[in-house]
């Protein structure tokens, strides 16, 4: 059965989607079946993958209304290899619409359910808030990935974010955790990013991961290209270091 988990934060800018993209890719290409789900509705997570926002004939947004199943939406990313339910503007509706419909917490969860032996890692790219969409991912997962900056407001941020997932853990979803944090755009020469970085592996242990992504120019300019980092410049720090975190995700995920 798919490890399902979310790469989730409130804050925005903070390489969400940049982290699921890559993560999905280097998993790939460590021979494992990903499937990428694109929960926001600016649709950058599916666009990144090679898949054209513009011309899709069903996404994300008709898979929650109960308009089409899985197998009408998923796509096959043509430059990451793995397969993607992808998003446009559409699924801004679903805000609205989802208030109205039958256990609208775990639309995503019930969509899943006949396909996660399809998988083994289904990664979950959530808005930059705590919205319904959000809150789906939440309910379908059974993990958080926290890509984080080394920055005082990312540490105030991150404080918000464990107690919604305590919240949601409580009341929708008893199998969700934290996986770990991940540390990203991390450049070693500024000393406050060293300081707050001590201070998370002071205070969470094992749960922040070992690789760290730095900043590093080859990443943001893959998403033009329609590619994961990985793919589009293997022998960049940044896709070096996504590689090392894939690695590590699969022996993570072991004791799940």
């Amino acid at each position: 059965m798919a490890k399902i988990f979310c790469v989730a934060n409130q804050k925005g800018g903070v390489g969400k989607t940049t982290t699921c993209v890559n993560l999905a890719a280097a998993l790939h290409q460590a021979g494992q079946r990903v499937l990428l789900i694109d929960l926001d509705p600016q649709g950058n997570a599916t666009m990144g993958s090679g898949v054209d926002k513009r011309d899709l004939k069903s996404s994300v947004y008709h898979l929650l209304v109960g308009m089409v199943d899985l197998a009408g939406v998923r796509v096959a990313s043509p430059t990451g290899g793995y397969d993607v339910l992808p998003a446009n503007r559409d699924l801004a509706g679903a805000e609205v619409e989802l208030v109205n419909l039958d256990q609208r917490e775990k639309r995503l969860r019930n969509a899943l359910a006949a396909f996660v032996d399809d998988y083994d890692f289904v990664l979950i790219d959530c808005p930059p808030s705590l919205s319904m969409l959000t809150l789906n991912g939440l309910c379908c997962a059974t993990g958080v990935i926290i890509p984080m900056q080394c920055e005082y407001y990312a540490l105030e941020g991150l404080s918000d974010l464990v107690n919604t997932i305590k919240k949601v853990h409580a009341n929708l979803n008893r199998d969700l955790k934290i996986i770990g944090l991940l540390r990203v755009m991390f450049d070693p020469r500024v000393t406050l990013q060293q300081q707050v970085s001590n201070q998370l592996e002071g205070h969470f242990g094992d749960k922040v991961f070992r690789a760290i992504v730095p900043r590093n120019v080859r990443l943001a300019e893959a998403p033009s290209h329609g590619m994961p980092g990985v793919v589009f410049d293997k022998s960049a720090k940044g896709a070096q270091a996504y590689m090392a975190f894939a690695h590590e995700m699969i022996e993570r995920a072991k004791i799940f």
